[in-house]
C-alpha cells in the first residue's frame, strides 16, 4: 500500500521514500540521524513496537513489562501533536553517535517542545537509541 503523505520526520520526502522502509523492517537506518528521524516518525504515527525495538537494552526505560511500556508510549502518542523536528547537529564516532535535535510538540494545547542530545550505539551492526540529555 502506498502512503502519499509527507514523512512525519520533516525530511521533505514522502513517507514511502523515507521512514516507512525502516518501520516495516525492510531496511535498517544506516546512521544515527536516520534512526533519530525514523523514531520521531514512529512516535508521530503511534508505532510503539518500533520505538521499543530500536531502544538499546541498556536504556533506563527498557522494561521487563513490555506491554506496560508499549501502553505508555501509545498514551504519549495519542496525547501529543508532533509539529516539527529540527536536527541541530550530529557526530558519529565508530560505534557511537550523538544527535542533537529540537522536537516541537503540543499536548493539551500546551507547548511541550524540547531540545535533546541523544546517544546512539551500534549493537550487532544496528543503530539503537541509548540515552538522552535534555538541553
Amino acid at each position: 500500500m502506498k502512503f502519499p503523505m509527507m514523512c512525519p520526520c520533516k525530511s521533505k520526502k514522502k513517507y514511502n521514500d523515507c521512514c516507512r522502509p525502516y518501520h516495516e523492517k525492510t531496511l535498517h537506518p544506516t546512521d544515527a540521524v536516520a534512526l533519530m528521524r525514523s523514531r520521531y516518525s514512529a512516535y508521530a504515527l503511534g508505532l510503539a513496537d518500533y520505538i521499543i525495538e530500536t531502544t538499546h537494552p541498556d536504556h533506563p526505560h527498557v522494561s521487563a513489562k513490555v506491554w506496560e511500556w508499549r501502553e505508555d508510549i501509545l498514551q504519549f502518542t495519542r496525547e501529543t501533536e508532533f509539529l516539527d523536528l529540527e536536527i541541530l547537529s550530529s557526530e558519529e564516532r565508530q560505534e557511537k553517535a550523538y544527535v542533537t535535535f529540537t522536537a516541537s510538540l503540543m499536548q493539551h494545547g500546551k507547548d511541550v517542545s524540547y531540545t535533546e542530545k541523544s546517544l546512539f550505539e551500534l549493537k550487532d551492526g544496528i543503530w539503537l537509541y541509548k540515552e538522552a540529555e535534555f538541553l
